[in-house]
């Protein structure tokens, strides 16, 4: 595989962690027609080698859960020493079971650093509720999805430093995920986006986790399959997407954090209100 572009800034003596990644459309598509050969291990294995400042993002959904396990065992150093941090986002709006998996996550890969980022200036949901009002997901929709998510990662992503990062994204969930390449780059910010396991399907998925009794969500005992907020999350019926049960009855299928020219668009908007508010 031809080797990934590294744009050098202008900057002297500048380390490899600070360096820009830069991918021409057509080395992207060149990337992606190698990749879409290739198993998850050795896409995770080729970005390991590829990419600087290489983060996970996850949830820790099913997808997200395998990514980890299979790094840890990718080399028989890696049980011992993860290589790659992990950036979950805690909306304070989680089950109790996805925080109760995190725990048990941390006593299974012990050495996997993990950074936790919350909306900006809340530690707990009553300071939520107290800055911006109960129920703020039934009147204002999208600020709600850009303070506990897309600020939150995006927020990461720059402390961080991150380069390119893992997802748990896969072509099966549907929606907006089923022509989904390997590699992307987001279009506002330049981060690189893998999706390692994008050619696996929920079964997929559900079988390595058993074969390796991998923690998981217990939700997912309870017909859930894709887990998000408690408040716009419910069971799968038979035959419907993984992914029905999120935001179920409406057209939204992504909650903002992989539509970033979405939420530029958001925030202008808002700015362009604020304005108008002063001028007034």
């Amino acid at each position: 595989m031809a080797p990934v572009a590294v744009e050098e800034s202008s900057v002297k003596s500048q380390s490899v962690a600070d360096s820009k990644i830069s991918l021409t459309p057509e080395h992207l598509r060149f990337i992606n027609s190698q990749l879409q050969q290739l198993e998850p291990d050795q896409i995770i294995q080729w970005a390991l080698l590829t990419f600087p400042n290489l983060y996970q993002s996850t949830a820790f959904g099913l997808t997200g859960l395998v990514t980890l396990d299979i790094i840890s065992r990718l080399r028989p150093e890696y049980a011992q020493q993860h290589p790659i941090e992990l950036i979950f986002v805690d909306t304070l709006h989680h089950f109790k079971e996805t925080l109760a998996l995190v725990d048990k996550l941390k006593a299974r890969y012990p050495t996997a650093k993990l950074h936790i980022y919350k909306p900006e200036n809340c530690e707990t949901t009553e300071d939520f509720e107290r800055n911006y009002g109960e129920k703020l997901w039934e009147t204002d929709e999208s600020t709600y999805d850009f303070l506990v998510k897309v600020e939150p990662i995006q927020r990461a992503y720059d402390e961080l430093n991150v380069r390119a990062t893992l997802t748990g994204r896969r072509r099966s969930q549907g929606g907006k995920r089923g022509d989904l390449d390997i590699i992307e780059v987001e279009e506002f910010t330049g981060l690189i986006k893998i999706n390692p396991l994008a050619n696996w399907t929920f079964k997929d998925v559900h079988n390595y986790i058993k074969e390796h009794n991998v923690p998981y969500n217990e939700l997912l005992d309870r017909g859930y399959r894709s887990v998000g907020d408690w408040h716009s999350t419910q069971p799968v019926k038979e035959g419907e997407d993984e992914r029905a049960g999120r935001w179920a009855g409406k057209a939204k299928t992504e909650c903002g954090i992989h539509e970033t020219s979405k939420f530029a668009q958001f925030l202008n908007a808002k700015k362009k209100s604020q304005l108008s508010e002063v001028a007034v």
